[in-house]
C-alpha cells in the first residue's frame, strides 16, 4: 500500500476493482466504512460478481474478468477527453512533458524491439531522449508529438466507452457513471483511493493492470496525498514482510536484486543499479544502493566481507535464468531437480497445474514440509481418490515433515499492507515436537556448515564464512534477528564534516538507513526496516494509537518501512511552494526552513522547494512515470491482451493479427502454451477467489470453520444454470483442459450474464479453500483446472481468469 488501512477513512472515493475487501479483508474493511459514515464517501465496486462489497456500495458496475486495462484505460480516455486531471499536479510532478525516443514505436499490439521466438523485448527504444548533458528533454508544451502526454493520450484514443462496453460486457451508462465519479477527485480538495488484491495480481497481465490504476490515480493527482494511493490487500500476515525480505528468486532485501550470470564485475553491477538523476537537482535516491548493499554483505558475512574481495560479491549466486515459481516447477517436471523445500507454503494447492505439480513432486529424490499441519504437498503421493488421483506405488520421493511453530506460538514481526512492522509475543508453547522455523533452519544451517568444515567441498566460502553471531547458534532469537536486520554501527561513526564528532558508537543500533555507509562501517539485514529497532529499543512494540492530526497518522503504532512513514510519496501533497493541496488532509508542508507534518518527509528534510527537485526521490528523474521506460515485461504503456484462455479466441483490438492475442511477454513454456483450452470444447470463464469463513488452506482444519463453510462448492449464475438443467444444490462436474473437479452447485443471481462482442458470456466462480485433508469435507484441488502461465513480470499465475465446461456430475 502506498498509504495505509487506517488512512482510507480519508477517501471520498473508494474503488474496490480487483479485489473484494468486505469479504476477504472484513477487518480493513472496516475503514471504508468510516469514509462512508463520517466522510460521505462513495464507494464503486467494479468485479464479475456482485460481491459482499458490491452488497454495500453506492455503486456496482460488472466486467468480464481479464479485461481491466480495457476498463481503466476508457477511464483515463475519458479524463484526458473531459479534462478531468489535477493540473498542477500532473503537470509538475509527472513525466507528461518528456520527449520519448524517435524509434520509440507501437503497431498493431508490439512496442519497437520484440523477439518473438524468445517472447521478449529489447527495451533499449523504451527511453526518453536526453540532450548533451544527459538530462531528459521535456517541452513544457506538451505539443511536440513524442511528449508522454501526446503518446498516452494517442494510446488510449482507442479505448472508447464502445469498446468497453463490446470488450469488458460493462454496459455504458455504468462505465460512466464509474468515470464520473472517479473525475470528482481531480479537485484538489478531494481524494481517491484505490483498493485491489489477487483478482489484479492473478493475470498474465496482472501487473500492468496496476499501473493502468496508478495512472488514473496520477491524473487525478491522488498519489501522495491523504485518502488516495494505490493499495495493495495483502492476503495473510507477513506476505509483505516476505517480499520485503527478499523472498524471490530473483531478490535481496529491499527489494535490490542479485546479480545476472554476465554480471561478474563488481564495480559494473553497482553502477547499473545506482541510478544517476535525469535531471537536474534531482535526488534519485537509489544512489545509495552501494550502502545498502554493503550493509546487506557486513550483516551476512561480517569480517569476511571487506573492501579486498568487493564485499564478498563472489559468495552471491549469479542468475542464469529466473528461477521463478514456474521455473522451479517446469524444472521439476522435467526430471532436473533432486529435491525441494517448502516452508510455509502448500505448492499442490497454491501452484498452478495440479497434475503437473504432482508429476514434478513424484520426481524428485527428497521432498522437506515446513509447516504446522499436514498439507496436500506433504500428502501428494497420497491416492485420495478421484481428488488426487496418483499411484504411489510409482513415487520414489521421500517425504519429510518437519512441524514447525504458528505465528502465535512465537516472537516476532509481521508486515502488514500498510507497511507497518507490529511486533507479537508468544501467546502459548506449541505442540509436540514443534519447533520455530528459525530455529529449523539454524539446525540444518550449522549442520550443513560442519559439513563443509569437515570435509571441505566446492567452493564451500559462502556457507563456512557466513556470520553466525548468536548466543544460542542453533535456535538464535526473533530479537537478536530484528535487531540484525535493523541496523548497526560496526565501529564508532564520526561526522563526514566535523571527524572529531562521534555520532553513533561501534555496536549501538542505528537509528535509520540515512547512517548506512559504503566503507563496511555498517551493517544492516533489510536497509529498508532501518530504526525498527534503533537505539532507544523496539519501535515495532509500540502502541501509542494517540493521533493528533485526526487523519489517523498514529506515528507512534508499531513502526513503518521506510524511516516509519505512512503515506509514500507525501511531497506530492503539496504544490512546488510546498502548500498543502487540501489543508483539511495536511500531511507535511514547508515551514519556511524545513518539511515538516503530520507524517514523515518522503523527502530531503531542509530541501527548499525553490530547488526544484520533484517528489517521487526514488526515480532518477524525480517525478512519476505515466511512461515505464524499461521496467516492464510488456511495454511503457498497458496495453490489452486477452487471457490466455480467452472465450473470444482473439485479442478485439487486433482480431486479425498473431501473437498478440495473449500477453506477448508472459512467462510460459512452450508445451503449456501448447495446451491452453479453446473455447469450443471449454465454453465459460471460470475464475478463483477466498471466503470470509476459510483462510486459505489453513481453516478446513479447523472445526468451526468446516461448520460454517462444510463442503465444495461452485457458483453458478442463474441463467447458465438453467441453460444446463441445473438445480441448486446438485453436484456438478467443471472441467479444464488439465483435468476437473466436483462440487456442489451454487446457483446465482450475484454472476450475471454479459454480452461481449455480440456473444453472451458466463462467468463460473470457484472458492479455493478445498482440498483433501482436513476436517472438512474433502474436495478437489481448485488448481486442477488453473493454467500455468504467469505475469510476465511478478510470475503471478493466471487463476482469475481461464476456460472451463460445467456438466452435470
Amino acid at each position: 500500500m502506498t498509504n495505509h488501512w487506517v488512512d482510507i477513512k480519508n477517501a471520498d472515493v473508494v474503488l474496490i476493482m480487483g479485489g473484494n475487501a468486505a469479504e476477504a479483508h472484513p477487518c480493513g474493511f472496516k475503514w471504508v466504512t468510516e469514509a462512508k459514515a463520517h466522510n460521505k464517501a462513495k464507494l464503486i465496486v467494479v468485479d464479475p460478481r456482485f460481491t459482499r462489497s458490491a452488497s454495500v456500495a453506492d455503486f456496482y458496475a460488472p466486467i468480464r474478468t481479464g479485461t481491466d486495462i480495457i476498463f481503466l484505460g476508457g477511464v483515463i480516455k475519458y479524463l484526458l477527453d473531459h479534462d478531468k486531471i489535477q493540473h498542477e499536479y500532473v503537470r509538475n510532478y509527472t513525466d507528461f512533458s518528456f520527449i520519448v525516443r524517435e524509434d520509440f514505436t507501437f503497431e498493431a499490439g508490439l512496442y519497437s524491439g520484440y523477439n518473438a521466438e524468445k517472447r521478449s523485448y529489447d527495451k533499449a527504444s523504451w527511453d526518453y531522449e536526453r540532450g548533451d548533458d544527459g538530462f531528459v528533454k521535456t517541452d513544457p508544451t506538451l505539443a511536440h508529438p513524442r511528449t508522454v502526454y501526446q503518446l498516452m493520450k494517442k494510446h488510449y484514443s482507442r479505448y472508447t466507452e464502445d469498446m468497453v462496453e463490446r470488450v469488458c460486457g460493462t454496459p455504458r451508462d455504468k462505465f460512466l457513471k464509474v468515470c464520473e465519479m472517479l473525475a470528482s477527485t481531480a479537485s484538489p480538495n478531494r481524494a481517491a483511493t484505490i483498493l485491489y488484491a489477487l483478482g489484479w495480481t492473478q493475470h498474465s497481465i496482472g501487473s500492468q493492470i496496476i499501473r493502468t490504476g496508478a495512472m488514473v490515480q496520477l491524473l487525478l493527482g491522488n498519489i501522495g496525498i491523504a485518502g488516495g494511493g494505490m493499495n495493495a490487500l495483502r492476503g495473510h500476515s507477513n506476505i509483505q514482510g516476505l517480499t520485503d525480505l527478499g523472498l524471490m528468486s530473483n531478490l535481496l532485501p529491499g527489494y535490490m536484486t542479485l546479480p545476472n550470470e554476465p554480471e561478474q564485475d563488481y564495480a559494473k553491477y553497482i553502477e547499473t543499479r545506482t541510478q544517476k538523476p535525469l535531471r537536474p537537482n534531482q535526488l534519485s535516491y537509489w544512489q545509495n544502493y552501494n550502502k545498502f548493499h554493503v550493509s546487506l554483505m557486513k550483516a551476512w558475512w561480517g569480517k569476511a566481507a571487506t573492501a579486498e574481495n568487493n564485499w564478498a560479491f563472489d559468495y552471491l549466486p549469479k542468475l542464469d535464468k529466473l528461477y521463478d515459481m514456474l521455473q522451479v516447477y517446469e524444472l521439476m517436471s522435467q526430471g532436473k531437480m533432486n529435491g525441494y523445500i517448502a516452508q510455509g507454503f502448500n505448492p499442490l494447492a497454491a501452484a498452478p497445474h495440479k497434475a503437473k505439480l504432482n508429476d514434478g513432486f513424484a520426481k524428485l529424490k527428497f521432498l522437506v514440509i515446513m509447516d504446522p499441519l499436514v498439507t496436500e504437498t506433504s500428502e501428494f503421493w497420497r491416492n485420495a481418490g478421484e481428488a488426487n488421483d496418483v499411484d504411489p506405488t510409482k513415487i520414489q520421493t521421500e517425504v519429510f515433515r518437519l512441524p514447525t511453530t504458528c505465528f502465535a506460538e512465537e516472537d516476532g514481526a509481521l508486515v502488514n499492507s500498510g507497511r507497518w512492522l507490529q511486533w507479537h509475543w508468544k501467546g502459548a508453547e506449541p505442540p509436540g515436537e514443534a519447533k520455530s522455523d528459525i530455529e529449523i533452519m539454524a539446525l540444518i544451517f550449522t549442520r550443513l556448515r560442519k559439513l563443509y568444515q569437515d570435509e571441505g567441498g566446492k567452493f564451500p566460502d559462502p556457507i563456512v564464512n557466513l556470520s553466525w553471531p548468536y548466543g544460542n547458534p542453533q535456535n538464535p532469537t526473533a530479537e537478536e534477528l530484528a535487531k540484525e536486520y535493523s541496523g548497526s554501527a560496526l565501529v564508532d561513526l564520526v561526522d563526514p564534516k566535523d571527524p572529531t564528532k562521534v555520532t553513533r558508537k561501534g555496536g549501538e543500533q542505528l537509528a535509520g538507513f540515512a547512517e548506512l555507509r559504503d566503507d563496511g562501517s555498517t551493517a544492516s539485514g533489510c536497509w529498508i526496516f532501518a530504526g525498527a529497532w534503533g537505539p532507544t529499543g523496539n519501535l515495532m512494540a509500540r502502541r501509542d494509537n494517540s493521533d493528533p492530526t485526526g487523519i489517523g497518522q498514529t506515528l507512534n503504532w508499531a513502526w513503518a518501512w521506510p524511516a516509519n512513514r505512512r503515506i509514500l510519496y507525501n511531497r506530492a501533497s503539496c504544490d512546488v511552494a510546498g502548500k498543502p493541496f487540501d489543508p483539511r488532509r495536511k500531511l507535511i508542508s514547508w515551514t519556511g526552513k524545513i518539511w515538516a507534518g503530520a507524517d514523515i518527509p518522503d523527502f530531503k528534510g531542509d530541501e527548499n522547494p525553490d530547488g526544484g527537485m520533484g517528489p517521487f526521490i526514488m526515480n532518477p528523474e524525480g517525478v512519476a512515470r505515466f511512461f515505464a521506460r524499461a521496467g516492464m515485461a510488456e511495454g511503457p504503456f498497458p496495453e490489452h491482451y486477452e487471457p490466455f484462455e480467452t472465450p473470444l479466441g482473439y485479442n478485439p483490438l487486433y482480431p486479425k493479427a498473431k501473437g498478440v492475442t495473449s500477453n506477448p511477454a508472459a512467462r510460459v513454456f512452450k508445451d503449456d502454451l501448447a495446451a491452453m483450452g479453446t473455447v469450443d470444447k471449454f465454453p465459460y470463464v471460470a475464475t478463483t477467489y477466498r471466503l470470509t469463513e476459510h483462510f486459505h488452506y489453513w481453516t478446513k482444519n479447523v472445526r468451526i470453520n468446516a461448520i460454517l463453510q462444510p463442503e465444495q462448492f461452485v457458483e453458478i449464475g442463474d441463467a447458465l444454470a438453467k441453460e444446463l438443467g441445473i438445480a441448486n444444490g446438485s453436484r456438478v462436474k467443471v472441467s479444464s483442459n488439465r483435468g476437473y473437479i466436483k462440487a456442489v452447485a451454487l446457483v446465482t443471481k450475484r454472476l450475471r450474464a454479459l454480452t461481449v462482442e455480440g456473444k453472451t458470456v458466463h462467468h463460473v466462480g470457484i472458492p479455493i479453500h478445498w482440498g483433501f485433508v482436513g476436517i472438512a469435507k474433502p474436495g478437489f484441488l481448485t488448481n486442477t483446472l488453473t493454467p500455468f502461465v504467469g505475469d510476465g513480470n511478478s510470475q503471478t499465475p493466471e487463476f482469475k481468469s481461464f476456460l472451463v465446461k460445467v456438466e452435470k456430475a
